[in-house]
């Protein structure tokens, strides 16, 4: 598993703000999102680029608090943890206006609906319908794709500046997640000003194998991006024409009657 680092401090706040063993403590419990499986403390150590001391230090003190659980060598995370989680989606303005309007688009559309925000280099699901007919085993609220090879991502990248984009894409690491995926910087920045010049992007098995999206911005009153919703298929199930002719007019309505609402 690769090492997880805290990016370097961008605002230029002091030492003395930074408070060095709570950022330990949330790299560890990051770790764990990366793993389906219980972790050594060897394991979780070497993943947060932390002493091993230092390391059991935290997991005794997450375990006190009722976030971590240890059988005395592997260690794995507590419901409580999802006390964090669902305190940001009750607090989030967005995603309590789009979760109804989500539900309803699946159920007219009969298909799973999703919706997306940029987090760094990454987007991250944070509202999901799905309709009852329909098992999906996948993508969930809190998963994450890179946003350079994703139609939500794409969108979300669509509402940077020309150079602001360009400065995006050189700071992420393209790496290709499947044989269809674009890696080449000049395409990508291509295909986001076009995407940004139609409304909507429309992504063909390059984040996941067999698997196509479409996707449009979310906008707030004053027509800022602060989001994105898609519908996406297997490729042998939908085909990209059907998605523009049958998904797309479906994802911009639903935009559309969130608009006023959101601030």
């Amino acid at each position: 598993m690769p090492k997880l680092k805290r990016a370097a401090n961008a605002d230029n706040r002091g030492a003395t703000d930074f408070i060095e063993s709570l950022d330990r403590g949330l790299r560890v419990l990051e770790i764990f999102g990366g793993s389906r499986q219980p972790m050594t403390l060897s394991d979780l150590a070497k993943a947060a680029d932390l002493p091993r001391a230092t390391a059991r230090r935290i997991l005794f003190t997450l375990e006190r608090a009722g976030f971590v659980a240890t059988d005395g060598k592997l260690f794995r995370l507590m419901p409580r943890v999802l006390v964090l989680a669902s305190s940001y989606l009750a607090s989030n303005h967005v995603v309590s206006v789009l979760q109804p309007a989500l539900d309803r688009l699946s159920s007219g559309a009969q298909e799973i609906a999703s919706m997306a925000i940029l987090d760094g280099n990454d987007v991250v699901f944070v509202a999901r319908a799905s309709p009852t007919r329909i098992f999906s085993a996948g993508i969930d609220i809190g998963y994450r794709l890179p946003a350079f090879c994703t139609s939500v991502g794409r969108v979300l990248l669509s509402r940077l500046s020309d150079d602001e984009l360009v400065a995006a894409l050189d700071r992420m690491e393209l790496a290709p997640l499947t044989p269809f995926t674009v890696t080449d910087k000049k395409l990508l920045l291509k295909t986001i000003v076009a995407d940004r010049a139609q409304g909507y992007s429309l992504v063909d098995r390059e984040a996941e194998p067999g698997f196509r999206s479409v996707s449009v911005p979310v906008r707030r009153y004053d027509s800022a991006i602060v989001a994105a919703i898609n519908m996406g298929a297997h490729v042998d199930r939908v085909s990209a024409a059907e998605m523009i002719e049958r998904f797309l007019p479906r994802l911009r309505e639903t935009a559309a009657s969130v608009k006023s609402m959101l601030v």
